[in-house]
């Protein structure tokens, strides 16, 4: 690999930039692609490398001319921040963490946020748009608000939608929601804005139980990083 090349991989990484090194097979030359928002370009290397990136697999394609680019995947590590340290962020935090997500939760109620409900997960004693912060959500970032207190929730959600995270999900009711929604649009947030906004969280599965709404919330995420059109759609109805 060329040093110029390589040296914009690893700036590429260290700034949490989704890349994709295209090395053309017969040549043995290589490329950095930015496929983000790749998906209608109508350039067919850019769009493998979206359909690549969206499956965190790397591989070879064959391009309609008969070539063959190796694409390997350059995506920074999956994470979540989950906004109260409530019954369901128990189960939650295990799966997301199983899922492969670097997990953190913020509350700053310490009765609730406590080592002993949470082992093993990165805890965050802070005002939740201060978390935000200090979490630093990138495009690789889900964020989950469970706290049903608007003077924990807003604040955060207030932060991550100024960011370019892939998932917000907001629990609580139609109406809570609807009500979650005049006081972002207050704040200066309008229709796409909100479009952004999975309320309330969670696939439509019938969960009940803190485990079971956790799972709903899981395999929504899932969707929404792996299949973002037909999630975002779903969302949209």
């Amino acid at each position: 690999m060329k040093i110029d090349l390589l040296n914009q991989l690893l700036a590429d990484r260290e700034a949490k930039r989704q890349v994709v090194l295209a090395t053309d097979l017969a040549s043995g030359e290589g490329r950095l692609l930015y496929p983000v928002e790749a998906e209608s370009s109508g350039d067919e290397l850019l769009a493998a490398a979206h359909r690549v990136m969206v499956a965190d697999k790397s591989g070879i394609v064959e391009l309609a001319d008969g070539g063959k680019v190796f694409l390997h995947v350059y995506n920074p590590p999956l994470r979540m921040l989950i906004v109260g340290a409530v019954h369901i962020a128990q189960p939650l935090s295990q799966m997301a963490a199983l899922a492969g997500y670097d997990v953190a939760i913020v509350d700053p109620r310490r009765e609730f946020a406590s080592p002993d409900r949470f082992p093993g997960i990165t805890l965050i004693d802070a005002w939740p748009d201060d978390g935000v912060d200090q979490f630093a959500p990138d495009r690789r970032t889900a964020i989950v608000t469970l706290t049903h207190d608007p003077k924990l929730d807003d604040p955060a959600l207030i932060k991550v939608l100024r960011s370019d995270v892939f998932y917000i999900g907001c629990l609580g009711s139609n109406r809570t929601h609807g009500k979650r929604l005049e006081r972002l649009a207050a704040e200066g947030f309008n229709e796409a804005d909100f479009a952004r906004i999975y309320g309330p969280v969670g696939l439509d599965i019938g969960a009940k139980s803190p485990a079971e709404i956790a799972v709903s919330i899981i395999g929504e995420v899932t969707e929404a990083l792996r299949r973002p059109a037909r999630a975002a759609s779903a969302a949209a109805q």
